[in-house]
């Protein structure tokens, strides 16, 4: 290092190092003396916001403001510059809705007022800002869950569980009237077979807030099975004088139901009943056994047999009917 410091070539380094960092300088002082356009964030800020106020909508935190100039000016705005926050006068804005809307160039005058006299304001964006708000109105509603979702074969979804299952929200008077859900993100699923756990976001509206504005999202999975029960048929609005015979008399009821409600779901849950009416229609015609209502979480049911043959039988009096 000692040799090549003291050397020809060494001295020839640092005096073309020398050269080199002078005309940069001077290639930069030119450049710098040039126009350029560049961009600027400026903050905004809503003051006097009464108590009862809730703001619904998403509010503009930023301006970005355009600026030309020479590189000199700019790049001082660049390393020490900071704008001080336009503030935005909430009592001075309202109206007689449930807006307040001022266009961008309201402010002009205040950004133009932290800038130097030779930088030129050419825009403002957004040209508009708009706080929507509600006057502490509220309702409660309940959260449903929006997108696609579909288990995999021989698994199905119990239920979808929501923690909080409703939320407030908050809106102008005439947008809360249509209010009546709150919709989760849009979610896709496929081929689910374990437990779902999602924290979602809910759907945002324009004007509206959710108070909470997410929630947690659980989808249990079960797994089907199938089970086989005999069910009774009865006759209903039957005279007192007439009875049903049916044959079989009962029928078997096999179905899919989640492993987790197996032991829950029994022969008393079905309900085969057969209408008095409804025989003297058939006349000799055996009749095709149907359920009147299915218990929840039961799907793919079938009868063993499909038809039965009936008579109606007289009751005698003797027999003490």
């Amino acid at each position: 290092m000692k040799d090549f410091l003291l050397s020809e070539k060494s001295r020839e380094f640092f005096i073309f190092l020398f050269f080199f960092f002078v005309a940069g300088g001077f290639w930069l002082l030119q450049t710098l003396n040039n126009d350029y356009e560049t961009e600027f964030s400026v903050p905004v800020r809503l003051r006097n916001v009464p108590e009862n106020v809730v703001v619904t909508s998403e509010p503009v935190s930023k301006l970005r403001v355009r600026v030309k100039d020479k590189g000199t000016a700019l790049l001082n705005y660049m390393l020490g510059k900071s704008f001080y926050p336009v503030n935005i006068d909430f009592k001075e804005s309202q109206d007689e809705g449930s807006r307040v809307w001022l266009n961008a160039s309201h402010f002009s005058k205040e950004i133009a007022s932290q800038l130097k006299s030779s930088t030129q304001l050419l825009s403002i964006k957004p040209d508009t800002l708009e706080y929507i708000y509600s006057t502490g109105v509220s309702k409660r509603v309940p959260v449903r869950l929006q997108g696609a979702v579909k288990a995999g074969r021989q698994y199905y979804f119990p239920d979808t569980l929501f923690q909080p299952d409703s939320v407030l929200v908050y809106a102008p008077e005439n947008m809360l009237d249509t209010i009546s859900v709150a919709y989760t993100q849009f979610v896709k699923l496929d081929n689910v077979s374990d437990t779902v756990s999602k924290h979602l976001l809910l759907q945002a509206c324009k004007g509206v807030k959710f108070v909470p504005p997410s929630i947690q999202m659980t989808l249990p999975v079960d797994i089907y099975t199938e089970k086989t029960v005999e069910v009774p048929l009865h006759g209903i609005n039957f005279p007192a004088d007439k009875m049903l015979r049916a044959f079989p008399s009962k029928v078997q009821v096999t179905f899919q139901v989640g492993v987790s409600r197996f032991r829950q779901i029994t022969a008393d849950d079905f309900h085969i009943n057969v209408s008095y009416e409804e025989l003297l229609k058939l006349g000799a015609n055996p009749y095709t056994v149907k359920l009147r209502s299915i218990p929840e979480g039961v799907s793919h049911v079938r009868f063993n047999p499909v038809q039965v043959d009936f008579l109606i039988e007289q009751v005698s009096s003797d027999n003490g009917y």
